[in-house]
């Protein structure tokens, strides 16, 4: 990181936080931990920490909205952090998890106190299988333009690029590597060439393994969609 030079950098939360749980307990333990990875964050220099907005467990969306949106707060004041923005991760919408459609994105930033603090991180994936097409161009332009109607387009300060294994609104969370899955690589051109995400982080969550070649090849791909002339940092290549 300091070595690569000003590389924007964002933290993922545990997977085991559960602001929307049930079990007080849970609650409790997700409330300190939370706290803890904005504190965390915060010391090391991270802008960004990017998290699911958990499980309704049964409650209902509406109580698992409120309950999320609560405790988050109660955290964030619990961190006694200023500098750190959250990111609400858009999710596939699987079981019980909040955060598929962006009109829960938005019952969240309407719930919480601390609004100006949150943010969006738009996973390609996730969207895809929650049912937001972006395969071409006029699904693509409806579902952005749907999303700023409903949450802003401002508010989405970092992507996540994954291929989808499964079909468009299938709320399963399978990730594949770019153009090997359902969207296949014209979604990905829309919106690498758009000029409203330029400068946007943008970083990879496809399948890995030990040596990371796959990612080599990823962006390999994900480079040759870029329309020449396009002003994209030029941030240092995967070694």
């Amino acid at each position: 990181w300091e070595k690569t030079g000003n590389i924007p950098v964002a933290a993922h939360d545990s997977y085991l936080i559960n602001l929307a749980a049930v079990d007080p307990k849970v609650v409790e333990r997700s409330v300190s931990a939370f706290s803890d990875e904005l504190r965390r964050c915060s010391q090391l220099g991270i802008r960004y920490l990017i998290t699911h907005p958990g499980s309704h467990l049964g409650q209902g969306i509406e109580e698992g909205i409120r309950k999320f949106a609560a405790n988050l707060d109660r955290a964030v004041e619990l961190s006694r952090t200023e500098d750190v923005e959250v990111l609400i991760e858009t999710t596939a919408g699987q079981g019980t998890n909040l955060g598929s459609t962006f009109e829960e994105i938005s019952a969240i930033l309407t719930n919480t106190k601390h609004a100006h603090r949150l943010g969006v991180c738009f996973d390609t994936c996730h969207a895809f299988a929650a049912g937001y097409d972006i395969r071409t161009k006029q699904v693509y332009e409806e579902t952005f333009s749907r999303l700023d109607n409903v949450i802003g387009l401002e508010r989405i300060k970092f992507f996540h690029l994954n291929d989808c294994k499964k079909d468009l609104g299938s709320r399963v969370d399978r990730h594949e590597h770019i153009g090997k899955g359902k969207i296949g690589v014209e979604g990905f051109r829309l919106l690498l060439n758009d000029p409203r995400f330029t400068g946007h982080p943008m970083v990879l969550e496809t399948p890995k393994s030990k040596d990371l070649s796959e990612d080599r090849e990823n962006l390999k791909v994900l480079r040759s969609l870029i329309t020449p002339g396009q002003d994209i940092p030029a941030f240092p290549s995967s070694r």
